[in-house]
């Protein structure tokens, strides 16, 4: 008689053929109460080990039983590690912050502060705020791009109500009054994007110049405010969309259109609209995700959004 394979229902494994980096079950694991989330930022914050300022030296520090501190072993000086960081000053559970952070690298698109507020089980203006701290560690770095560079403009902003648009100057001057965004993106790297006051090369050239290096190949569509970038250095060939050309050669923008399409049907989908006054946060997260896609840390994007965590300077904080 053949033997039948047992199946472990209690200690599930992931399949090869799973996409799956980090489960559900092994954030579980690994974070299974506040204790263990402290531990781990006590090790990310101070991986050289607890300086006493007291004792000017590094000791050995010991928890404080039911508070969120660290106890100097030879004079007693109390250390913080929350102290500076999005957690400061929350009554909310260390560990539901961390499965705020899980569940927000474990979507493609993001996730809503009211999908927050449902899956964490906390009131919606904690989970606002859980999400726009989170969010707020989801920045863009100012390192400039380089290579092959493509740069594109696009629109956020709703769609005109049956009745408002009669004639093409109304098509224009609704669009115009969308949010502007002017993004570049290196082909197979890092992407940035930031909202503008216009489309105008008063605004579009100075960007350029702070946010891709000189002699970099750069690739645009037929607007005009592009035309100066040849003059500035750089190698700029365009594709004439208006004629409906989209690709010649190495000659294209798909590859930033692409992550205004990832951009455009996350707002839609997950979020459904954004004010202007808070589009820049969302397109750092987006960006962020972009520019992290390819982490290979165990923990996946998880990681990528737990390397944020950190104390804020003295300086900043005050």
């Amino acid at each position: 008689m053949a033997a039948t394979k047992t199946t472990r229902r209690n200690d599930p494994k992931r399949q090869r053929s799973s996409e799956s980096r980090y489960s559900l079950m092994e954030f579980e694991a690994e974070f299974p109460d506040d204790s263990a989330c402290m531990d781990f930022l006590v090790t990310k914050l101070y991986p050289e080990g607890i300086h006493c300022p007291r004792c000017e030296r590094v000791t050995k520090h010991h928890r404080i039983k039911a508070r969120t501190a660290y106890s100097c072993q030879f004079c007693g000086h109390h250390e913080y590690p929350l102290k500076g960081t999005i957690f400061e000053g929350s009554s909310t559970s260390l560990r539901l912050w961390f499965y705020a952070m899980y569940l927000m690298a474990s979507t493609r698109c993001g996730i809503s502060a009211k999908q927050l507020e449902r899956e964490v089980g906390v009131s919606y203006p904690t989970a606002w705020r859980m999400f726009r701290q989170i969010r707020s560690m989801l920045t863009q770095d100012g390192n400039p791009l380089s290579g092959t560079v493509e740069m594109d403009e696009t629109f956020i902003g709703g769609k005109p109500r049956a009745g408002d648009i009669r004639t093409r100057k109304d098509i224009r001057t609704f669009t115009e009054n969308k949010a502007k965004v002017l993004g570049a993106v290196e082909r197979g790297g890092r992407v940035h994007a930031q909202v503008v006051p216009s489309r105008k090369a008063s605004t579009i050239v100075p960007i350029a110049k702070a946010r891709v290096l000189p002699a970099s190949t750069i690739y645009t569509d037929e607007l005009k405010s592009y035309r100066q970038l040849g003059r500035e250095g750089y190698t700029h060939q365009r594709i004439n969309h208006s004629e409906r050309v989209y690709v010649h050669g190495d000659v294209h923008t798909q590859t930033i259109e692409g992550f205004w399409a990832l951009l455009k049907n996350g707002l839609t989908g997950v979020y459904h609209s954004v004010s202007t006054e808070y589009l820049q946060s969302y397109l750092d997260e987006y960006a962020f995700r972009y520019n992290n896609r390819a982490i290979t840390g165990r923990r996946g994007m998880f990681d990528a959004f737990l390397s944020r965590i950190e104390k804020a300077s003295p300086q900043t904080a005050s």
